[in-house]
């Protein structure tokens, strides 16, 4: 069976079901998806095959030959992974970073570029913390660690649900796990002449998977625990400054959730990071999935290394 192709497994976590999608040679150069809200492994369909029927570089010795191994797990509460309730798992960041660390470790992942986005980015920036001899790279793709990529209208509701949790916090930000909600999370920011290429299937099946019994209480306690996010930002600068982590960041320049401000900020602390703003929303993948791959096939033929 070809490493070209992608597979769709599953494992255990701590008693929950991690499902996840992964192709390549198993003795390649590990890169590690990790997705936001409101999606799943789901919105790496496209970038996968790229990654892995692609060489890496262009015009550069690799770091190392291989191909790349790319997995990308479903995070627990999304997608086709587990979603246990609230009254069973304790949905923070912290304990979603957790799981995705055992998840690594299961698989016996030694070290690994991240790739990350939206609530991607604090959970994959947590193993940095944690592990910083195991990440060899970091790609970013619209997903923050500074205060002012937040967007201003955008994030209003989730600071007031993080304030104060109440009815009227909470109806506030159930809007976004609406299909409206999320299909806005897909569209906006994306040229008028582009959303034809932003598939239905993407925010249809984000939506179907969130209208699951119980979901709206796990989305919930997600966002009110975002403040513990905003809270490691110098902290993840720290890591950035100290490690001298090889970055890239490829984001949508029309992104009203997580603005281009929050690209450019990562020259602050990796003045060499390589920080590409394209002319897309949020969710850069439905409309620059080639293009992207292009800058990263480039960037971890540089850098992208195996335990």
């Amino acid at each position: 069976m070809s490493d070209q192709q992608v597979h769709h497994r599953t494992t255990v976590v701590r008693g929950h079901e991690v499902y996840y999608r992964e192709a390549g040679p198993a003795d390649g150069p590990v890169l590690l998806l990790l997705h936001g809200f409101p999606s799943s492994s789901h919105m790496f369909r496209d970038l996968i095959p790229l990654l892995v029927d692609a060489p890496r570089a262009a015009g550069t010795a690799p770091a190392d030959p291989r191909p790349l191994r790319v997995i990308a797990p479903d995070l627990l509460g999304f997608g086709r992974s587990a979603a246990p309730g609230t009254a069973d798992f304790d949905y923070t960041f912290d304990e979603l970073a957790a799981v995705t660390e055992e998840f690594t470790e299961q698989l016996g992942l030694k070290r690994f570029a991240l790739y990350i986005q939206d609530y991607g980015a604090p959970v994959g920036l947590r193993l940095a913390l944690a592990h910083p001899e195991r990440v060899t790279a970091i790609v970013t793709q619209n997903g923050n660690a500074y205060e002012e990529g937040l967007g201003t209208e955008a994030w209003a509701p989730v600071l007031a649900l993080i304030e104060q949790r109440s009815p009227r916090t909470e109806a506030a930000v159930r809007a976004l796990h609406t299909l409206e909600g999320i299909r806005w999370q897909y569209l906006h920011g994306v040229p008028e002449e582009m959303k034809e290429l932003v598939s239905p299937d993407s925010y249809e099946h984000d939506a179907a998977r969130l209208a699951r019994p119980g979901q709206s209480e796990i989305q919930l306690d997600l966002m009110a625990d975002y403040g513990s996010n905003l809270a490691l930002y110098p902290a993840f600068q720290e890591y950035f400054r100290t490690s001298g982590v090889p970055l890239l960041a490829v984001w949508g320049a029309h992104d009203e959730i997580f603005v281009p401000a929050g690209a450019l900020a990562f020259r602050r602390d990796l003045p060499a990071a390589e920080v590409h703003l394209l002319p897309t929303g949020h969710f850069a993948l439905e409309t620059h999935a080639a293009q992207i791959a292009g800058l990263m096939r480039d960037f971890l033929g540089r850098h992208a290394t195996a335990g």
